[in-house]
């Protein structure tokens, strides 16, 4: 399992919940896993990352694939936070929305950082063909969803995508989405046939174990505590032992602490839900009729998507600075899920769970040099699959001296996060895009009905 302990059961209405919040379908379905040793003694390395999330791992492959000697120190253990909890989606683009970033640093610049994000899902891709990781549970397509009228846009959309980017994109009509999606929520769709879907767990611990094989270390419950600068070299302090680096590179996303100066107070600490049902492949196929991952595109909006061979759903949504209790949360996704299809009113939920995301104000990663020897390569939000790909080749470059990519992210600097104001801001900004949802789904319907 994910967590170290067992899986406790919960009442819930005529529910019964098997849930903890350090413990995810994820877990439950590959097991412990291999569990590594704390540090021990003092050791050397050429480059040091914190964190084995999907961004430390990243660097430190490219890092190893050029011939340095690479640790990795993680607090918990190999995917322990939003890497290895998430929902599972692989596609291109950034948190912050393409529009938006063309508005902030021009047209060109943001279609080099789109093609960056294409590049990600590349190595994604690669990385599964190449290392022949198991337990993938793999699925091909995404539907982005509208729950008003949205067809022009999404041709708008889908011109630029094909045209500027070649990237394969369709819109489906409301009569095409319906029949897959049983709802009349929903009216038109895109259509990514070249996203896919993963165990991201899965995922994390094959690169983990690539990592391992190549001379790599990673030692697990070993929370870095101080770090000290000696001349050129930096030693990382842990309760156990020490590592002495020339390199070292911060990746711990949501569970940033505040080791480096400024850059715990750069980001937001953003709570995501999902949860799990149980199966009940019958019930399910009179919702849903599709393999495709699925996300709708609202400003605060839900996605999910059917595992264990069709006969579950795996659901998430609700951005929030609050970390609810499972059972809670589980209550707030099954209300989502039955207002959206009504005939899943009866559908229970096995699991629920959440984790943090790392989110700057700016809604875009901190991959950049923060000083002499240390770099950051954290806070992708909820867009983490293919950035943290891309973030980590690009960052490894910076460090090897082959590339100046890591340019492209200088406008995205380590901007104050408000402390609790910024949280507060933050939780009222969600509030609000909700809002603005709703009412823009009232007012439709009101011009519709002649309400």
């Amino acid at each position: 399992m994910d967590n170290a302990g067992s899986p406790i059961t919960l009442p819930l209405d005529r529910e019964v919940i098997r849930m903890h919040n350090s413990h995810t379908y994820y877990g439950a379905r590959l097991g412990v896993g291999h569990q590594r040793a704390m540090i021990d003694g003092n050791i050397t390395a050429d480059a040091c990352i914190i964190g084995a999330g999907l961004a430390g791992l990243a660097t430190a492959l490219e890092l190893a694939r050029a011939g340095l000697d690479v640790v990795i120190l993680e607090a918990a253990h190999v995917g322990f936070g939003a890497s290895g909890r998430n929902g599972g989606f692989v596609g291109p683009a950034w948190s912050q929305r393409l529009d938006n970033l063309s508005q902030t640093v021009g047209e060109d610049h943001a279609a080099k950082l789109y093609r960056l994000s294409l590049e990600g899902v590349e190595i994604v891709s690669r990385n599964i063909k190449q290392l022949e990781i198991p337990q993938l549970e793999l699925t091909r397509g995404k539907l982005s969803v509208a729950r008003t009228p949205s067809r022009d846009a999404f041709l708008r959309r889908r011109d630029r995508l094909r045209n500027e980017f070649g990237q394969n994109v369709e819109v489906w009509d409301t009569e095409q989405v319906r029949a897959v999606l049983k709802t009349s929520r929903y009216f038109q769709a895109l259509y990514y046939p070249d996203d896919f879907q993963i165990n991201p767990l899965a995922y994390a611990r094959g690169l983990a174990m690539t990592l391992e094989q190549m001379g790599g270390k990673i030692f697990e419950r070993s929370r870095v505590k101080r770090i000290d600068r000696e001349r050129n070299h930096l030693k990382l302090n842990t309760e156990s032992g020490s590592v002495t680096t020339s390199q070292l590179v911060i990746a711990t996303g949501g569970y940033t602490d505040g080791l480096i100066k400024g850059l715990q107070r750069s980001f937001i600490p953003i709570s995501t839900y999902i949860m799990l049902t149980e199966a009940r492949p019958e019930l399910i196929g009179k919702a849903i009729a599709t393999p495709f991952g699925i996300g709708d595109q609202r400003r605060a909006g839900d996605y999910y998507r059917l595992v264990d061979g069709g006969t579950r759903i795996l659901w998430g949504g609700r951005i929030t600075t609050r970390i609810s209790e499972p059972r809670q949360l589980a209550k707030i996704l099954h209300r989502t899920m039955s207002d959206t299809f009504p005939q899943l009113e009866a559908l229970k939920v096995d699991y629920a769970w959440s984790g943090l995301m790392g989110y700057a104000r700016h809604l875009m990663p901190q991959i950049r040099q923060i000083e002499k020897n240390v770099w950051s390569c954290t806070s992708f939000g909820g867009h983490g699959i293919n950035t943290t790909a891309i973030g980590g080749t690009v960052l490894a470059e910076a460090i090897l001296h082959k590339s100046d990519r890591l340019q492209m992210f200088k406008p995205f600097g380590l901007d104050w996060n408000g402390g609790p104001f910024g949280r507060a801001a933050v939780q009222a900004t969600y509030w609000w895009m909700q809002a603005r949802d709703k009412f823009a789904e009232r007012m439709w319907f009101a011009a519709d009905t002649g309400a």
